[in-house]
């Protein structure tokens, strides 16, 4: 099997993965709060960190170097998760994996400031084409821009900015190391956010199962990710991860009778076009 095969095969376990998360953060919509489904997700995934640190024998791997880029990179992660699961609540799941697609274009930006990269022209035109295709996508012109939308919308930012100083983190710091401070710091997070008025709720008997899977899945998801860019380039993995869309949007409608709509696949589209660009300029670049 070549790798390229393999790369397509782990990827297709991430695309699952997303999916089953954005399924499972539906049907959780209506028993808990964003903040809550963090704490018991967060809480479960330091369980699982650890259990695999220890099974794998890389729990040795886990200090406290570079903490305060932790810190940063987990208060992205954590707002955009929160956004993300606000907004696959009350808006089509189709729509917010559309505009999740426009998160590259935000980290092009963000990398200027954090990892002192250099903004081309190539860059400048990729940002202004994913633009467009973000506003095909939520056509403020309607004035119909409501709260779920802004909601994905600012959680494509806050995956950008997780995915910049995640960048930063893999220079000296192992996948262990990173999971186990983003589960660990997520779950002071959560427990804020749920317990500030002192009423956190108790999931119902019904709710453990989805909050298992999305504390496995969401694991499971970005290792799979980081197998298949480990195997392949991000020419030949981020075509594949575009399959997330049509996927997502058939299991809307038949689990939710959700509409397909062609202007949110245009929009994407557009937004894909404009991200497989950069990488395949970047690609030839390095």
């Amino acid at each position: 099997m070549t790798p390229m095969v393999r790369a397509a095969i782990w990827m297709i376990g991430a695309i699952v993965s997303f999916t089953s998360l954005a399924v499972a953060g539906r049907y959780l919509a209506s028993d808990l709060d964003t903040f809550e489904i963090m704490l018991y997700r967060s809480v479960m995934g330091v369980a699982i960190v650890l259990a695999a640190g220890r099974a794998a024998g890389t729990l040795g791997q886990i200090d406290t170097r570079s903490l305060s880029v932790h810190l940063a990179r987990n208060l992205f992660h954590f707002a955009g998760q929160n956004f993300w699961y606000f907004a696959i609540a009350v808006i089509p799941l189709a729509q917010v994996f559309a505009l999740e697609f426009s998160s590259p274009i935000w980290a092009l930006f963000m990398a200027v400031l954090v990892l002192g990269e250099r903004l081309t022209g190539v860059r400048i035109l990729a940002a202004a084409l994913g633009f467009s295709g973000i506003l095909l996508i939520t056509r403020p012109w309607t004035g119909e821009l409501g709260i779920g939308v802004i909601s994905a919308g600012l959680a494509a930012i806050g995956f950008a900015g997780s995915a910049v100083f995640t960048r930063l983190l893999t220079r000296s710091v192992s996948i262990t190391n990173i999971l186990f401070w983003l589960t660990a710091m997520q779950s002071v997070f959560a427990l804020i956010g749920a317990g500030y008025d002192l009423d956190i709720a108790w999931p119902a008997a019904q709710s453990f199962p989805w909050l298992v899977l999305i504390a496995v899945g969401g694991l499971v998801a970005h290792f799979c990710l980081t197998k298949a860019l480990a195997l392949a380039p991000a020419a030949v993995v981020v075509p594949v991860d575009f399959l997330r869309l049509p996927i997502i949007a058939v299991t809307g409608m038949i689990l939710f009778g959700e509409k397909l709509d062609g202007l949110v696949f245009a929009g994407a589209a557009i937004i894909f076009a404009a991200n497989y660009m950069n990488i395949l300029v970047e690609s030839r670049r390095r």
